[in-house]
């Protein structure tokens, strides 16, 4: 049986594999379908209300748990911050996959519905927080209703036709960046209003009692607007055939053997298994998949701690303010990225290429950017002989350290923006390969549902092993690469695996295989009705 299995599955690959060859040139002649932006919005909702959910609160999360009676001494904080942090993505991860099930037995519309409106509540229930385990059990619930932000990345492919689907599934990293950017910023500068705005907030008893009600309030205006446009505009995408009836069944079939008493031997339709779903091609992709993104978990957490930290540990010994800097000067490019090159990119070569070209761009580029440490450092002991110690010093080092510190900013620039191009490419790739691969629409909710739940889990692994062993190797001054280097070397060899794992995958990636089942049955259908005729 497995054998069988498998000849059948490498059949249908194959059979893929030659409409994907065939695909493009034919592609090149369809103008692009335009975005429908009614259902759109609601989508975007959702995945936008993720990032902002997650990243909002830790610019106050030590303020607001040094705040409880469960900290006693102020090194506790971090042990209960970081328990406050963990329990969003492990509840998330917990409950991705049931999300996406049962999106396929209930529908999407209503499964997005109830999760948007979970996420609004549970959010501003958050931000009544005034002891650690409401905190505790608030953050918790809305990382279970955020859980379903697969299922709106399967109604985005499915609204989503062969000539906009690039474009379409572009928006999701990009929403995602802008979620994180906008979620810190929001809580930074909303955080205890009445202290902060007095002029404005002074009479607000509201937040006095709950100084961290406003940014919460604010963040899930998005939410709220998601919820009132699925109320209103959000159609259901999953259309499920209705069995047949007794009648049909019996005429069509009808044999010696059929039963006299009809409906009797009528079954409901056949509902495939999760373990099913995992045939070893889709295994390979979904590995991919949590390869990646634990290079981007460690990356996400390792790049500020590299850059903050002093040159004698391995840094850049940089400020907030230059660490912002340099995030924020390689974002001004991302929407161009997204919204235009990449699509670009995947008409003229195929999913799976992008992927693997995006894949090979982010090597390099993480072996490479520790180096830089070593200038830094020499331009700090150049900067301490004029006693200035901190970098950037933008009123100091055009005159003591101009050309080193104009090199160290370019080469620094010049690697943030390969691996955001690196990451682009990449990661927007898998994202429709993974949606490629499922065998039918009715099972796209499922297949994403599992790729949500395991690059959960990276979400909570990488920051932790990031963390760990920038400490370790920090402590104990290794030769290399287990110097400050070690966290870089993984996350090059964390890609060398994903690219190397890309390689093995079939051609028939690049091809929307739901949509492929979709036309073939339909095909079925129509040489039947004209066999009656």
């Amino acid at each position: 049986m497995a054998n069988r299995s498998n000849r059948n599955e490498a059949e249908s690959e194959t059979q893929v594999a030659s409409t994907a060859r065939t695909s493009p040139a034919a592609e090149t002649e369809q103008r692009e379908t335009p975005l429908p932006w009614a259902q759109l919005s609601a989508l975007l909702a959702v995945r936008l209300a993720e990032p902002v959910n997650l990243n909002l609160c830790t610019p106050f999360l030590y303020e607001m748990v040094k705040s409880f009676d469960i900290v006693k001494q102020p090194e506790d904080v971090p042990f209960y911050a970081g328990l406050l942090l963990t329990s969003y993505s492990f509840c998330q991860t917990m409950v991705a996959m049931y999300w996406g099930v049962l999106s396929d037995r209930i529908g999407r519309r209503p499964t997005l519905l109830i999760g948007l409106a979970g996420d609004l509540v549970t959010f501003v229930l958050f931000g009544l927080s005034k002891s650690f385990t409401w905190a505790l059990v608030t953050r918790s619930l809305n990382g279970m209703f955020t859980g379903n932000s697969g299922v709106a990345k399967t109604v985005l492919v499915e609204i989503a036709d062969d000539t906009n689907r690039p474009r379409m599934m572009a928006l999701l990293p990009l929403l995602w960046n802008v979620g994180v950017i906008a979620g810190a910023a929001l809580g930074g500068l909303l955080a205890n209003p009445v202290t902060q705005y007095p002029n404005i907030f002074g009479s607000w008893e509201i937040f006095r009692i709950y100084p961290y009600l406003l940014p919460c309030l604010v963040g899930s205006f998005t939410t709220a607007t998601g919820l009132l446009i699925g109320l209103f505009k959000l159609k259901e995408t999953l259309v499920v055939q209705p069995p047949a009836s007794a009648e049909e069944t019996q005429s069509a079939t009808a044999t010696e053997s059929t039963p006299l008493i009809a409906g009797s031997n009528v079954r409901p339709p056949h509902k495939q298994s999760i373990m099913s779903l995992l045939t070893p091609m889709r295994k390979r992709v979904l590995l991919t998949n949590v390869v990646m993104w634990l290079a981007l978990a460690m990356y996400t957490t390792m790049y500020p701690m590299f850059a903050a930290s002093p040159t004698r540990d391995g840094g850049l010994g940089f400020s907030t303010r230059g660490i912002g800097i340099s995030l924020a000067i390689t974002s001004i490019v991302v929407p161009y990225i997204q919204l235009v090159v990449y699509p670009a990119m995947v008409r003229k070569y195929t999913t799976l290429k992008c992927c693997q070209t995006g894949l090979k761009v982010l090597i390099p580029v993480f072996f490479a950017i520790p180096f830089l440490s070593v200038l830094a450092a020499h331009i700090e002991r150049i900067l301490s002989e004029s006693q200035f110690a901190t970098l950037p010093v933008p009123n100091t080092w055009l005159s003591h350290a101009g050309l080193e510190y104009g090199a160290l900013w370019a080469l620094l620039l010049t690697l943030l923006l390969m691996r955001t191009i690196g990451d682009i490419m990449a990661f927007t790739s898998i994202n429709l390969i993974v949606s490629n691969v499922a065998p039918s629409a009715a099972t796209l909710g499922t297949i994403n549902g599992i790729q949500q739940m395991a690059t959960s889990w990276m979400r909570i692994i990488g920051p932790i092993g990031a963390g760990a062993l920038w400490t370790w190797s920090v402590k104990h001054k290794l030769f290399y690469p287990f110097n400050s280097h070690l966290v870089w070397v993984i996350l090059a060899l964390l890609s060398t695996v994903a690219w190397r794992l890309s390689l093995t995958l079939p051609e028939s990636v690049n091809i929307y295989q739901p949509g492929q089942a979709a036309r073939a049955a339909s095909d079925r259908s129509d040489d039947e009705s004209e066999s009656d005729q």
